[in-house]
């Protein structure tokens, strides 16, 4: 089974270890392409947006080397299939899986060697952080800026709203997304329709309804907060500036606004009615024993084809997908996002006409994405995807509608840093919950773990 797009790193480990959605990495392979270190920048101000690249110099017939994980293995094989004329050398590794740093040590080592370095690779958003910045005051960095005559604009445009935001750093695009994990409201349509519900479009209703739910059929559930990666479905979805970059190396962390406290008092709410989890639904045995329980769930576009169907096994034809909800004087939601890994180019790479063809085409192609085994960032490949049978069939109702919507409402407040959003969540939120402790007294905690990581990655750290 292929695991569901690039999740978090301590998401990947929950759901790896613990559910069936489980990712088989194959065995590392360290065969890198060499390129010419011969490349220079031009500053034309004090700005690193300002940066021109120059690229080294080009052949168009030398070989590349792609790194990839094995999730995205088939796809980069297809592209050689239909491109034999490129040469290709394709190396499998981690892909940047349970927050390794492989690819960046190893860049760094051939920074020091001056060879080596993959033409193109995959990775997570994390890594754009640091492949987009020289590892050392002698040398460039890795990630080339693929809005630098590499990618046409219009290309990059057609990418959801937002989406690659994690890729854009000093001014610049030096990734495009392969995937995104637009947050949603899932729901058992079966059981809405037995028992009269109607399917909330505000979060004042989803309260409402999980306070109703908790009364009349104790026991179901109408989300969890026990996952590494709930915070991103709930707060991120609340506007709740959290991880919020103000400035490249200034971030600002207030979980004292409104739009947290906002979103912690009502899970607490509906956390002590017990409509809301605070066990995780990737967590050992929840499947098992409540999975046919859960009527609701606010969370990522995957969660349908890899919680519902390959984990709790339910059958097909009862779950269906609502919009993001809505907070008091909002017309427009904002969402949240579990997953998406990325694809760069390397700077280094003397072959830059086959490496961005490659890239464009793994994140573009109708070819490759209409069977992708999660939701394409690029909206004309989206489009595909969903018309594709197998991306639908198993839902009571076309999610076409609501899959294309939700992926131009990502709230882009939340931002890419160079430490995982899971990790404080993961030590300091979810201990204190089975521990009995509420949200909104935890938020303090919370916000000096995430103050602390950012402090230790250099960031400059505001609290209001």
């Amino acid at each position: 089974m292929r695991f569901p797009g690039f999740l978090k790193a301590s998401a990947r480990r929950t759901a790896a270890g613990k559910s069936a959605v489980a990712l088989s990495l194959l065995g590392m392979t360290l065969l890198a392409g060499c390129a010419s270190a011969e490349q220079s920048t031009t500053t034309t101000g004090s700005d690193s947006g300002s940066t021109t690249f120059k690229p080294v110099k080009q052949d168009d017939t030398s070989q590349i080397t792609v790194w990839a994980d094995s999730t995205r293995l088939p796809s980069v094989q297809a592209y050689q299939k239909s491109h034999p004329t490129v040469k290709m050398n394709i190396v499998t590794y981690d892909g940047g899986a349970d927050g390794s740093t492989y690819l960046q040590t190893k860049v760094q080592l051939f920074d020091r060697t001056g060879s080596g370095w993959p033409d193109v690779v995959f990775g997570s958003p994390t890594d754009v952080t640091w492949a987009a910045e020289p590892t050392a005051p002698s040398t460039i960095p890795f990630a080339a800026p693929l809005d630098q005559n590499l990618v046409p604009q219009q290309t990059l445009d057609g990418f959801a709203k937002g989406s690659l935001s994690p890729c854009q750093i000093n001014g610049h695009t030096y990734c495009m997304r392969n995937d995104i994990a637009q947050v949603v409201l899932w729901y058992n349509k079966s059981l809405m329709d037995k028992w009269g519900y109607q399917v909330p479009t505000t979060w004042q209703q989803y309260q409402e309804l999980g306070q109703k739910v908790a009364k009349e059929h104790p026991g179901y559930l109408v989300g969890s907060v026990g996952d590494t990666n709930s915070q991103e479905s709930y707060f991120w979805a609340s506007q709740c500036p959290a991880f919020n970059l103000v400035q490249p190396n200034n971030l600002r962390v207030n979980l004292a606004d409104g739009n947290c406290t906002r979103m912690s008092n009502l899970l607490d709410s509906l956390i002590s009615e017990k409509a809301v989890t605070t066990q995780g639904f990737f967590s050992q045995g929840f499947a098992k024993n409540s999975g046919s329980k859960v009527l609701m769930a606010y969370g990522p576009s995957w969660y349908g084809q890899y919680l519902f169907n390959t984990a709790f096994k339910t059958p097909a034809g009862q779950i269906a997908v609502a919009p993001p909800l809505t907070w008091p004087g909002e017309t427009t939601p904002s969402t949240g996002n579990v997953g998406g890994g990325v694809w760069m180019v390397s700077s280094h790479s003397a072959n830059l006409k086959a490496s961005t063809d490659l890239a464009t085409w793994l994140t573009t192609s109708n070819d490759n994405q209409a069977s992708a085994p999660t939701y394409p960032a690029y909206a004309p490949a989206a489009k595909v995807w969903l018309a594709n049978p197998e991306n639908q069939k198993y839902f009571a109702a076309d999610v076409s509608d609501v899959f294309q919507q939700a992926a131009d409402e990502v709230w882009t407040g939340w931002s890419n840093t160079k430490f995982s959003d899971a990790t404080a969540w993961s030590s300091v939120v979810l201990p204190a919950l089975t521990a009995g402790k509420s949200l909104t007294e935890t938020l303090p905690a919370w916000q000096a773990a995430i103050s602390d990581e950012a402090k230790a990655e250099g960031y400059t750290v505001t609290n209001q």
